[in-house]
C-alpha cells in the first residue's frame, strides 16, 4: 500500500512539474526595465526653451516623437514662455543618441495641458499613444529629465482615472520631478497611456490621459507652419470655450445646501469641488466663526505668472452671545471689509479691478454686494471677479460669503454671481 502511494504521489508531481514547466514555455517573458530603457529612450528628448538674447535656457522639460514626421508631444506648460513671447524664445530639442536640432509650436490645448512641437530633425523611431485605458494595477515607465539630471526610468502602477475631476487625469504611482513634463508613461510594449504632467507628494502623480494628446494630434494633421504669434489667441479661445462649458448651471436651483445659524447657502456644485468646514470658538473671544469653504480641484495653467478656471466660495458665519448691537456692528464690519480680493494674476496679466456696490432684497432677506471685475491683458474677453455679500439686519448674528473665480466672461461673471446671491437664503 505505502509503495503505491509512493507511486501515485511521483506521478502527480511529474504531472505538476510537466504542467508548470509546459506554461511556462507559452507564456511571454516581459522586458526587464533596463531593456525597455534601451529600447525607447531614443524616442525620448530633452526640450529646452531658451531665451534668445542671453542664449540661456529659462525652461525645460521633456517630449517624445510621435511619428515619423518629427511631430513631439510634451506640455504645453512647458513651452509656454514662447507661447506667450515668441519673439523672445526658442526651443531646443535634444536626444540621448546625440540628435539635436530645434522645434516649432504646431498646436496646443491650453485646458489639457499639451503642446504638439515639429523639430527639425529626423527621429530614429517613436512611441505609439494607446486611447484604451488599461488594466489598474498595470506595471507602467515614465521616461523624462528630472531637475535637468539626463534621463531617467521611473517604475509605477496605473491606478485608473481620477474620479469627480474637472478635467481627466490617469492616477500613476510613481515619483515624477520637475523636468519630466512632457515625458511618456508606457507599458512595457511601449504603448503611452499618459503624459507626464503633475505630482502631489510622494509616489502620487498624474497623467494627461493619452487619448487627448491624440485628438490633438489629430487636428494638427493638416498644420504646415502656423504663425507662432496666434498661439495666444488660440489659447483665449480655449479657455473661454471651457468657462462656458463648466460654468453652465452651477449653482442652479438644483444646488445642494448647507445651513449655517439662520441660514441656507449653497455648497459643492459639482462633483469637481472640495468642500471644507472649520469653527473658531475661544473662550477669550466674546463670538464665535464658523466656515464653510469650497473649491474646484483643478485649474488651467496660463503662464507662471497665471492661472485660469479656478472657482471658490467661502461663507463665514459670526455670531455672539456677549456682545451689544454696536460692538457686534463694529466687529461685523471689520469681517466685511477684510480679506484679499486678489488671488490670482499679476499687473502685467491683468487690469486693475474694478468694484461696484448695491444693496440688494432679495426673496428672504436684505444684503449688503460688491462685486469686482478685471480684465485680463492678453487675453481679450475674459476676466477675474470677486463677488462678496454680508448679510443685513440682525443684532448678533451676520454672514460673509465671498466667490471668487477666474478666466470667465463678463457674461457668465454677472450670471453666476446673480444666481450664487439668489442662492443665499433666510431660513424661517
Amino acid at each position: 500500500m505505502i509503495q503505491v502511494l509512493c507511486i501515485l504521489t511521483l506521478v502527480h508531481a511529474l504531472l505538476i512539474a510537466s504542467s508548470i514547466g509546459n506554461s511556462a514555455e507559452v507564456q511571454p517573458v516581459s522586458p526587464t526595465t533596463p531593456e525597455i530603457f534601451k529600447q525607447f529612450s531614443e524616442h525620448v528628448v530633452k526640450i529646452e526653451v531658451v531665451e534668445s538674447g542671453s542664449a540661456a535656457k529659462a525652461a525645460i522639460g521633456t517630449g517624445f516623437f510621435v511619428n515619423a514626421r518629427g511631430h513631439i508631444i510634451t506640455n504645453y506648460h512647458v513651452v509656454s514662455k514662447l507661447i506667450h513671447s515668441p519673439e523672445r524664445y526658442r526651443i531646443d530639442v535634444s536626444g540621448v543618441s546625440g540628435l539635436t536640432g530645434q522645434a516649432e509650436v504646431l498646436a496646443v490645448d491650453v485646458v489639457y495641458d499639451l503642446a504638439v512641437l515639429r523639430s527639425n530633425s529626423h527621429p530614429k523611431g517613436f512611441l505609439t499613444l494607446e486611447s484604451k485605458p488599461v488594466e489598474q494595477g498595470t506595471r507602467l515607465y515614465s521616461l523624462g529629465h528630472p531637475r535637468d539630471l539626463g534621463l531617467t526610468i521611473v517604475e509605477g502602477t496605473y491606478n485608473g482615472l481620477l474620479q469627480h475631476t474637472l478635467y481627466p487625469k490617469v492616477h500613476f504611482t510613481g515619483s515624477l520631478n520637475p523636468g519630466m513634463s512632457g515625458g511618456p508613461t508606457m507599458t512595457h510594449a511601449g504603448k503611452v497611456v499618459g503624459v507626464n504632467v503633475a505630482t502631489e507628494g510622494e509616489q502620487i502623480s498624474f497623467l494627461v490621459p493619452a487619448a487627448r494628446a491624440v485628438a490633438l494630434l489629430e487636428r494638427t494633421a493638416k498644420v504646415e507652419s502656423p504663425a507662432a504669434g496666434s498661439f495666444l489667441a488660440e489659447v483665449g479661445r480655449q479657455i473661454h470655450t471651457n468657462q462656458e462649458r463648466y460654468l453652465a448651471g452651477m449653482f442652479s436651483k438644483t444646488t445642494s445646501s448647507v445651513a449655517l445659524g439662520p441660514y441656507s447657502l449653497p455648497t459643492k456644485p459639482a462633483d469637481f469641488f472640495r468642500c471644507w468646514a472649520d469653527a473658531l470658538r475661544r473662550k477669550e473671544l466674546p463670538y464665535v466663526a464658523v466656515t464653510h469653504d469650497c473649491s474646484t480641484d483643478d485649474y488651467v495653467f496660463v503662464s507662471s505668472e497665471q492661472s485660469s478656471g479656478i472657482v471658490r466660495f467661502y461663507h463665514q458665519l459670526i455670531s455672539t452671545a456677549e456682545l451689544n448691537p454696536a460692538q457686534f456692528f463694529t466687529l461685523y464690519s471689520a469681517q466685511v471689509q477684510a480679506g484679499n480680493v486678489a488671488p490670482f494674476g499679476n499687473e502685467e496679466e491683468v487690469t486693475p479691478f474694478r468694484c461696484q456696490t448695491r444693496n440688494v432684497q432679495t426673496q428672504t432677506g436684505k444684503l449688503k454686494a460688491v462685486l469686482c471685475a478685471r480684465q485680463y491683458v492678453k487675453l481679450p474677453g475674459l476676466y477675474d471677479a470677486v463677488f462678496r455679500a454680508a448679510t443685513l439686519g440682525a443684532r448678533n448674528v451676520g454672514l460673509v460669503t465671498t466667490l471668487s473665480l477666474s478666466g470667465a466672461s463678463f457674461d457668465n461673471v454677472q450670471a453666476l454671481t446673480q444666481r450664487y446671491m439668489e442662492s443665499i437664503r433666510w431660513r424661517r
